[in-house]
């Protein structure tokens, strides 16, 4: 006999982010969830999206990580609210972790909700967390196979961040190959070629993402 373990809890999960997405519709608050490998600048690109924005919108963030609170407390240096989620060992958030901390957060004084998932490429695009958007950071070095091993995530992200750009000589990085897989797997996905460290590449980023906020 089989028994499908994964079924009923991804059903509940499914739950629970409708609850929060009905939560944030209410508020007209948009959430994106940014989803990557440990070290491909997540945080960075969090930071230097919340300068350029933080004189428009209303922003909070949502940090998840296996344990700590560093990120969230840099998130705080800005003037921003940030909630902590630690995992203690789990590989990615889920919809109740994330509705416990919407509850924390002042959502009629909130417009945009950033979630940072802890660093994965497997197991974060399984679970909805009743977010708007998906979005994928993968850095330079960590190669442009990347979809290849990696699939799923490529082909559920809304956007898809192109990081350390300003690296790019340093690596045999064949971003023509990268942009050609990643075509072959979501056809709608804009891709942005930028470095969260000195800035190239942001204003297109962020004024996707603003179209986006504009279209709630």
């Amino acid at each position: 006999m089989q028994i499908e373990i994964d079924k009923p809890i991804l059903e509940y999960n499914q739950q629970l982010a409708e609850q929060n997405r009905m939560a944030l519709s209410r508020e007209n608050v948009l959430m994106i969830n940014i989803m990557a490998s440990p070290g491909a600048g997540k945080t960075s690109l969090i930071l230097s999206t919340i300068e350029r924005l933080k004189d428009r919108y209303r922003i909070a963030v949502i940090e998840g990580d296996i344990a700590s609170d560093v990120d969230a407390q840099l998130v705080k240096a800005q003037g921003v609210a940030a909630v902590q989620i630690n995992t203690g060992g789990a590989c990615h958030l889920e919809a109740a972790m994330v509705a416990k901390a919407l509850d924390a957060l002042d959502l009629h004084q909130t417009d945009l909700v950033i979630v940072e998932n802890v660093g994965n490429l497997v197991c974060p695009v399984e679970f909805d967390l009743g977010e708007n958007l998906k979005v994928l950071i993968l850095s330079i070095p960590e190669g442009d196979d990347k979809p290849l091993k990696y699939p799923s995530i490529f082909a559920e992200a809304d956007a898809i961040l192109l990081n350390k750009i300003d690296a790019a000589d340093f690596f045999d990085f064949d971003q023509k190959a990268f942009a050609d897989s990643v075509l072959r797997l979501n056809q709608s996905a804009p891709i942005f070629a930028l470095s969260a460290k000195t800035g190239e590449g942001l204003d297109a980023w962020v004024g996707w993402l603003t179209d986006a906020a504009g279209a709630l």
